[in-house]
């Protein structure tokens, strides 16, 4: 059994704004700040290339401990995020200050990764991810492994969970916050609301298919990107033409968490969502299944991934990520 989580977002004035909260995480002002706060870390990490079976090679950084670990902090960005991402920084300085071997995870196709896998990045290759960790579990096998993730790497953080009994992974905690729940939800979402989300996102993907089109020239062959009117035509498109799905609907509901794609989760796991997130919809929350190791926390602000008390001030999620973990210390 494990201790009940309780706790509220609430902040009151401007910083309480959605939208602020969403931008701010990730803007170049708190990227320069948690650079400073993050030099120990940064300087610690190391590249460490992962076999995951099946020929899929991922990239992470390892920032080992100088002396005696905790234990191994595995943690995964957003959709076109990387392990410098502003939010995920914050919560490995953290990590790594409390006693804990870090490990900054990369999906493919993100951070420095894109040479390493010829086929491109889509969400629904959760079997290479699987294999990453299991392979961590593999090398660190003295130390407890507590996995976190953020956005699109909170739904891969859950889904591994649910695997991780019939993968031999032994994990001892696990953090989501503010998961992709339902795909269809969070496009909706993007597309009924400022279209700045819609845009940021577009121009990101855009890049990281222009470096993938570079790589491999004689494969990829993605014409003019810019041609695409938004996030829905672009995903429809190339998901018929390089993956395996045949629509945008089965692609979607194939890394869909809602319904009984949790039920096998074992490890004690902690949901962390916002109730005004504008891209993750809080009212697809009671869609999942009922998990008895998993509680489900829904502030009432935080924006998505923000959680931020002050421009300067650390988030609510590396303080709350610090106590879920710290019970499975060595």
């Amino acid at each position: 059994m494990h201790a009940e989580i309780d706790f509220d977002f609430a902040p009151e004035g401007l910083i309480a704004n959605p939208h602020l909260q969403s931008v701010l995480v990730s803007s170049p002002f708190r990227r320069s700040l948690l650079r400073r706060r993050g030099a120990a870390l940064e300087e610690a990490s190391r590249d460490l290339v992962l076999d995951c079976g099946e020929g899929v090679r991922l990239h992470s950084w390892h920032a080992p401990q100088p002396a005696t670990s905790r234990g191994l902090a595995v943690m995964i960005h957003g959709w076109e995020g990387s392990g410098e991402s502003s939010y995920l920084i914050s919560a490995a300085t953290r990590m790594y200050a409390e006693g804990w071997d870090v490990i900054r995870l990369h999906l493919r196709d993100h951070g420095p990764s894109h040479h390493l896998n010829e086929d491109i990045f889509h969400s629904c290759r959760i079997r290479e991810v699987v294999g990453a960790v299991a392979r961590l579990a593999e090398l660190f096998p003295a130390q407890p492994v507590c996995l976190a993730g953020y956005s699109l790497g909170g739904n891969f953080a859950l889904r591994i969970a649910a695997r991780a009994d019939a993968a031999g992974i032994p994990l001892a905690r696990v953090m989501a916050v503010c998961p992709v729940l339902d795909p269809s939800s969070t496009l909706d979402a993007m597309e009924c609301g400022p279209r700045f989300y819609e845009r940021y996102f577009m121009a990101k993907w855009r890049r990281s298919l222009e470096i993938k089109a570079r790589l491999f020239p004689e494969r990829y062959d993605f014409g003019n990107l810019r041609r695409f009117r938004g996030l829905r035509d672009m995903t429809d498109i190339l998901v018929r033409q390089y993956t395996e799905f045949a629509t945008l609907k089965a692609y979607l509901d194939g890394y869909s968490i809602v319904g009984d794609a949790l039920a096998g989760i074992s490890a004690p796991t902690l949901l962390v969502s916002a109730a005004d997130d504008p891209v993750i919809p809080a009212r697809d929350l009671p869609r999942l299944a009922s998990v008895a190791v998993m509680q489900v926390v829904a502030t009432t602000h935080g924006g998505h991934c923000g959680f931020l008390p002050s421009p300067r001030g650390q988030s609510l999620i590396d303080e709350q990520m610090a106590r879920w973990f710290g019970p499975a210390a060595a």
